[in-house]
């Protein structure tokens, strides 16, 4: 053999092997209705999200976002994801979320959003991924141990 081989794909092609793509391709997922699903978890809550092109109403427990999430953080943490892809208004999101508190419930549906929104657009990926909501927060609360008062704290000494 008389041919040198310089680089990887040289060898695939003097062995017969063709080189793959292997950057993994993200497609659009929808469901029949034409909508992305995703769910999301933070703490202890759970939200099942659907995402479809709309005017931009979010709806929580077949309620307005705004009712349901009297605080303005709350809800400024659940517009995260849509502001940060410059997707403001252009798309109807449902949401039921049960379990947790309402900081949790939040945060899950700010995780589902981020997710159907990559189903919905796969080209969404790179900002959400930047802005980091499309990670779990998996920050639990710690349970409690035997012997102990809570998770870690000891019972009260007394000396008599």
């Amino acid at each position: 053999m008389s041919d040198t081989v310089q680089s990887l794909e040289d060898l695939g092609s003097a062995v017969g092997v063709e080189a793959e793509e292997t950057a993994p391709v993200h497609v659009q997922k929808l469901d029949a209705h034409g909508r992305a699903y995703a769910t999301g978890k933070r703490k202890d809550a759970v939200a099942r999200v659907w995402v479809k092109p709309g005017s931009g109403k979010i709806t929580v427990n077949k309620k307005d976002f705004n009712v349901y999430f009297g605080r303005p953080v709350l809800q400024m943490v659940l517009k995260q994801p849509i502001v940060a892809a410059d997707r403001d208004g252009q798309y109807d999101i449902i949401c039921t979320v049960s379990g947790g508190g309402l900081s949790g419930q939040a945060g899950a549906i700010r995780h589902g959003i981020s997710k159907a929104l990559t189903y919905y657009e796969p080209e969404l990926r790179g900002v959400l991924k930047k802005g980091g909501f499309l990670t779990r927060d998996s920050r639990v609360v710690e349970r409690k141990k035997y012997g102990r008062a809570k998770a870690r704290r000891s019972f009260q000494f007394s000396k008599r």
